[in-house]
């Protein structure tokens, strides 16, 4: 059963353009859903709407069965990180920590022991009485999620927290999060454009585009079986082409400029025929073999070596493609060359082009 509820939730600041448009959402207790999307898709207006700080133009919000739609930021009981931290520089870690408790009129005894246990989660307890301005970027973002935890919110909610933290950093931040949400069990609700983010850290993703909900589903069906071509875009490197089912084939695709390929015969079934986009993630590609029967000539352009893997990107009939391989290319793989790459019908994604 839902324990967050977003019913039909606008929000239009001019009366024109809705940059929330009829978002709908269940979300579980517990759990860790992340709302993904490109600047200005509707995310962090929808979460800012969860938090009290704006308000809806139409829709509800409900939180264990309570309409919390018009209620102020301060009668809610959720917290709230933010990217920039938002840091009291005057106060030590602790009293940062303890200020939400200290508005809510916590006992005194009880705030020490309950700030204890919030700089002891975060790895902080060695840290209690430095100021903002003598920790790290990490440390900080650390003190902010302390002191969004401290009160015992229902819900979690995460603005980009690590959008401003080096890469390394962000990592073990990522680790970090996921350890803290396992230990706590809050229900946390983050937003990022960083789609890795979103695929290592959430339970499920929400992907936002101008305004709308695309899909909402775990991560790994997110990025194998995604239900647009927006979402197969925006999440990961991807290979589309257009083509046509044919119904009475039994799983057979004619691609626009390349010929026919064989496809999953349920997915052309369900499909029912028409203009379908087909989607190949690079890392499905590969160098022909016997036992694959869809292939393709590529010319290659440009290869990009990672060191654990290759980026192959080419061209094949006009039409880009980008191959991942693991390790280092084969002697056959070089600029400039043609070669022959395959999927099997298995590694393609069939989306009803619209």
């Amino acid at each position: 059963m839902a324990y967050l509820r977003l019913a039909g939730l606008v929000k239009s600041y001019d009366g024109r353009v809705n940059a929330v448009d009829d978002v709908s959402l269940d979300i579980a207790r517990g759990e860790f859903l992340t709302l993904l999307g490109p600047s200005g898709s509707g995310k962090t207006t929808t979460l800012m709407m969860i938090a009290g700080f704006e308000e809806p133009t139409r829709g509800a919000i409900e939180l264990a069965g309570e309409d919390l739609t018009r209620r102020k930021p301060y009668e809610r009981n959720i917290g709230v990180v933010f990217q920039n931290y938002a840091l009291f520089p005057h106060m030590t870690v602790a009293r940062n920590v303890a200020f939400p408790l200290r508005m809510r009129r916590f006992p005194r005894a009880q705030q020490a022991m309950r700030v204890g246990q919030m700089l002891r989660l975060v790895g902080l307890a060695d840290y209690a009485d430095r100021y903002p301005r003598e920790l790290s970027g990490g440390q900080q973002q650390r003190v902010a999620l302390a002191r969004g935890l401290v009160f015992n919110p229902d819900v979690l909610l995460l603005d980009e927290p690590l959008g401003a933290l080096d890469k390394s950093l962000r990592e073990q931040m990522q680790v970090e999060l996921k350890r803290i949400h396992r230990e706590v069990g809050v229900t946390m609700v983050y937003v990022t454009h960083d789609q890795t983010e979103a695929m290592t850290m959430s339970d499920r993703i929400a992907v936002f585009n101008r305004g709308r909900l695309e899909q909402v589903a775990p991560p790994l069906e997110v990025y194998h079986r995604p239900r647009t071509r927006f979402v197969g875009e925006f999440i990961g490197d991807s290979n589309f082409f257009r083509g046509t089912v044919d119904p009475a084939s039994g799983g057979r695709v004619e691609l626009d400029g390349l010929g026919l390929i064989q496809a999953d015969p349920e997915a052309c079934r369900r499909i029912g025929g028409g203009l379908v986009d087909v989607l190949v993630r690079p890392e499905r590609l590969q160098l022909a073999g016997p036992a694959l029967p869809n292939t393709i000539s590529m010319k290659i352009a440009v290869i990009v070596n990672y060191g654990d893997s290759v980026l192959v990107i080419g061209d094949a009939g006009g039409h880009p493609i980008r191959m991942r391989m693991a390790g280092a290319p084969l002697d056959a793989v070089r600029e400039g060359a043609t070669v022959t790459v395959a999927w099997s019908p298995t590694d393609a994604h069939l989306i009803p082009h619209v």
